[in-house]
């Protein structure tokens, strides 16, 4: 391996500590060089926080090396001011010489910004190191300002004589979720869950499970909670209304006296459902969202071509009848064993 791409390889992996707190802003890691020992290393402090090249910078013990240190990160510094001032700008302060920068930022506001003022300044810079990796650990990002739309995950749970959920009748007579997937993948949907910026779900299924769509079997955040409800079904005291995270419903046509802390958007459910939908989660500068069903939602995004990539439990439980899952053409990047579970993963190329 190249020293470049060992150092940007390091980046990668400081930066996925940031998972799952850093939104709206990206997940960056950094690290600083000098003589060939690295002499400084962090990543993005959750929204509000520091960016990875401060925390880098900051955990140097003498700054005096800087000025003959590289500086590594995977995204290319900011040279505008948002909740913190802007990292090019203290890169440019403490004289460092050299930065080496795995993917350019897309953002409206930076998109090449950030290395002209670098350069200009005097630093010797390079892009593009590791950068198929690099766009990889940034795709909710990177999707977010190239697309204008949050990085879309579809997730369900089928049996294995291909269904998604059971038939009404046979609900009526077990009003309890229908588990199909096993504990432990139960467990990793809680983990992701953490990981992305929000979730979503139709209406019929918070009618049948009353989920309360959180972060219970993992620890992190909850993720905000997004709600198809075109009629505005959803009795008021199930768990998706109880403000205790934000929530966006999305409905037909929003109430007169809306619940405190939800947030109502109305869509015309006629039209094209994705794409309006989208529009919507790029308004609330989601950055990535699970999106989990039902079977009709879960095909509309499908149907649309609006997808990036699927997760797809397989139980060994069979319901002989019942609703059948989604139909989905794409990449099989891998199947993996959890226990009795088998879980695939397709990428929309």
């Amino acid at each position: 391996m190249k020293i470049h791409e060992k150092y940007i390889s390091r980046c990668i992996q400081l930066a996925k500590n940031g998972l799952g707190t850093t939104f709206p802003n990206p997940m960056v890691g950094s690290v600083i060089v000098c003589d060939g020992k690295i002499i400084g290393e962090g990543y993005t402090s959750p929204y509000g926080g520091s960016h990875a090249e401060v925390n880098a910078i900051n955990s140097v013990k003498d700054h005096s090396l800087l000025k003959e240190a590289t500086l590594y990160v995977t995204l290319e510094p900011c040279s505008h001011y948002g909740k913190t001032p802007p990292c090019a700008d203290l890169v440019i302060h403490h004289k460092i010489p050299r930065v080496v920068i795995g993917v350019l930022d897309p953002h409206e506001k930076v998109a090449g910004k950030g290395v002209e003022k670098l350069r200009s300044a005097g630093c010797e810079v390079t892009v593009g190191i590791l950068e198929e990796e690099c766009r990889e650990h940034h795709k909710r990002f990177l999707t977010y300002h190239t697309k204008s739309r949050p990085y879309i995950i579809l997730k369900w749970a089928q049996t294995s004589d291909g269904y998604i959920a059971p038939t009404d009748s046979k609900r009526a007579n077990n009003p309890e979720p229908f588990w199909i997937s096993n504990s432990h993948s139960q467990q990793l949907v809680h983990q992701w869950r953490s990981e992305e910026h929000a979730i979503m779900v139709g209406t019929n299924t918070v009618l049948a499970d009353n989920p309360s769509l959180s972060v219970r079997r993992w620890k992190g955040s909850n993720p905000v909670r997004i709600i198809l409800d075109r009629k505005l079904r959803t009795p008021t005291h199930f768990h998706v209304l109880d403000s205790s995270v934000k929530t966006i419903v999305i409905t037909n046509k929003a109430p007169s006296t809306p619940i405190k802390g939800v947030f109502y958007e109305e869509i015309d459910f006629k039209e094209k459902l994705a794409e309006q939908v989208c529009n919507i989660l790029h308004k609330h500068q989601i950055l990535s969202v699970i999106v989990e069903g039902g079977t009709q939602t879960l095909q509309s995004f499908i149907d649309a071509e609006l997808w990036d990539e699927a997760r797809v439990f397989t139980g060994q439980s069979q319901f002989g009848t019942g609703l059948r899952p989604p139909m989905i053409q794409g990449r099989t990047i891998k199947s993996i064993p959890i226990l009795t579970d088998t879980l695939t993963l397709i990428k929309h190329d």
